[in-house]
């Protein structure tokens, strides 16, 4: 319901509707992507709060556009609106806890150490396609991508989305894979470590 409303809130006389799509659409087809794998593979509830919590961020940043978040204007006397740099944090984040699951899972990798190697390289990789994604829109659509890039004029804008992307992989692995693993426990789940059948 949460991100219903928020969804609807989003598309309602945003900045830009060509950079509303752009930027809503992946939460859309995300929330689209959870609605027909809950049966078949429900995940564990703080993936779910997390996968929320990053829609919303692209919802408001679809609504506003990237550079111009209300709450983000001169924050902490920056020069350029950071809002953007919070979506590359999640970028990172949310990813490395729905890669840590399936992995665990699935019983793909095994080996914590392997596992968080394969976690965070998934995320870099995925940072670095969002970038190329970004580049071939700006280059469709010329002039008109400005607000879907949100660079405001920062040279190093796609290295620091990448840094900050890789950075919220690594802080969902440190602070959240305790918890993480007590939720898969209760999904009957075997922790990591453990063989699997």
């Amino acid at each position: 319901m949460i991100f219903l409303a928020v969804l609807v809130w989003s598309g309602i006389n945003p900045k830009d509707q060509f950079t509303w799509l752009l930027e809503a659409s992946p939460a859309m087809i995300g929330g689209l992507l959870l609605a027909f794998t809950y049966r078949s593979f429900h995940l564990t509830p703080l993936l779910y709060l997390c996968i929320l919590a990053h829609a919303i961020v692209l919802m408001v940043g679809g609504h506003y556009t990237y550079a111009e978040v209300p709450l983000f204007d001169g924050l902490f006397g920056a020069e350029r609106n950071n809002y953007d740099k919070v979506g590359h944090f999640f970028q990172g984040f949310v990813p490395a806890l729905l890669a840590r699951e399936i992995l665990i899972r699935k019983a793909v990798v095994n080996g914590a150490g392997w596992r968080t190697l394969f976690i965070v390289s998934v995320c870099l990789a995925f940072s670095a396609f969002y970038e190329l994604i970004e580049w071939w829109v700006a280059l469709a659509v010329g002039q008109n991508a400005e607000a879907f890039l949100g660079t405001q004029g920062y040279e190093w804008d796609t290295q620091s989305d990448m840094g900050l992307a890789l950075l919220g992989a690594l802080c969902a692995l440190v602070l959240l894979s305790g918890m993480h693993d007590r939720q898969l426990s209760r999904l009957q789940v075997k922790p990591p470590g453990q063989q699997y059948d």
